[in-house]
This record gives structure tokens, sequence and C-alpha cells, in this order.
């Protein structure tokens, strides 16, 4: 049996295919009791899981661009966040207590939930706090900009949130894709066996299948 899944459903396609085009195939199939029912029923396991191939790529390609979406926000807020921490380091150098609350101590977190708790904590408790926001702003780092730079964090929430549902939906794709190709694969077994039965003569036949005897 091919390996490859699109392998695995262009042989079941020909097999199934040409079983139900040709009489003589047929004629020989349904002595084991592959009738065109039993072959069409075959077919309707093909074009499930072909269908499902398909929606598992569609899934995957809307993943990559949810991926791609969440890294270029993310960049985007990433800049602007370090920007005014960078800002803020200086403007409140000798606030102790400001330095704690909009966490400007240490490293920046790696992980985007790490990332994300500590922008949020710099943006809210900047904008809440009248005194930080005058020191800010003597430095160029006004309410508005803060504003924005908060709806840039927002946007990466969302844009996490939506690569997150994404990713689920491919993994869901996947699943269901993989169930479909077993059925598939197990009746594509059986299905050949017999037919290297019913055609053990009639080689000819069995090729066009694409059904190849072992050498």
């Amino acid at each position: 049996m091919p390996n490859s899944i699109d392998a695995r459903l262009v042989a079941a396609q020909v097999a199934i295919d040409n079983a139900l085009s040709n009489p003589d195939v047929q004629s020989y199939l349904s002595v084991y009791g592959y009738d065109a029912d039993k072959i069409g029923a075959g077919k309707a396991l093909y074009d499930n899981a072909q269908q499902l191939h398909q929606q598992q790529v569609k899934e995957y390609g809307d993943q990559f661009a949810a991926s791609d979406a969440l890294k270029s926000t993310w960049e985007q807020a990433k800049a602007e966040y370090m920007r005014f921490v960078k800002i803020a380091r200086v403007a409140l150098k000798s606030e102790r207590a400001a330095f704690q609350k909009l966490a400007l101590n240490g490293d920046r977190k790696q992980s985007l939930s790490g990332w994300l708790s500590q922008a949020k904590q710099f943006y809210i408790n900047a904008l809440a706090d009248a005194d930080i926001l005058t020191k800010l702003g003597q430095f160029g780092i006004t309410q508005e900009k803060l504003q924005a730079g908060t709806k840039l964090v927002e946007d990466t929430e969302a844009a996490n949130v939506a690569q997150e549902k994404e990713k689920g939906e491919a993994q869901q794709a996947t699943l269901e894709r993989d169930q479909a190709l077993d059925q598939l694969d197990e009746w594509m077994s059986d299905f050949t066996a017999i037919a290297r039965i019913a055609l053990e003569e009639k080689p000819q036949l069995l090729e066009n299948l694409g059904i190849v005897e072992p050498s």
C-alpha cells in the first residue's frame, strides 16, 4: 500500500472508479460479494477521506496565517512597549514604587503569556497613576500613546486567541482525516485481496485497477 496520503487516495480512486466503470471487472468481483453497491460504499469512503484531506490542508493554511498574524502583531507591540520601558526607566529612575508598579526591573519575559502579563501591568498601572503619567509625559509618553500601546497588547491577545482557535481546528481536522483514511485503508485492503483472487486469471483487469501483482 502506498505510504503518502496523496498516493493512498490516488490508488483508492483508481481502483474504485475503474471497478465501477468496467463491467468485466464488476462481473468477476460480484461473484465474491463486491457488487456495484459494495464498491459504491468504498467510493463513499474515498469521497469522505478526500474531502476531509482537503479540509485538513485548508485548516493548516488558516493556522499558518493566524500564526503569521500573531507574530507580526506581537513584534509591533513589543517594539512599542520596549521603547516605553526604556524611557520609563529614565523618567522614573528615582521612583522605586513606580518601578515596581510598572515591572521595570529585570528582564522581559520571553513567553507570550509572560510578556502579556508584564505589558498589561505596565500600561494599566501607568494609565491609572496621575503622578506616573506626569513624569512620563515629560519624556513624550502621553496618555494617548499609552492607550495606543494598550490597544497593541489587546490586538496581540486577540491574535493569540485566533491562533489557538485555528490550531484546535487544524488538529481536529487532522484527527477526522486520519480516521477517514483508516476506514478507507481497511476497505481497500479487503478489496485488493479479493480483487487479486477474483482477477487472478485476468492480470490485465487487475492492472486496470492499479493493482500490481507482487513479483
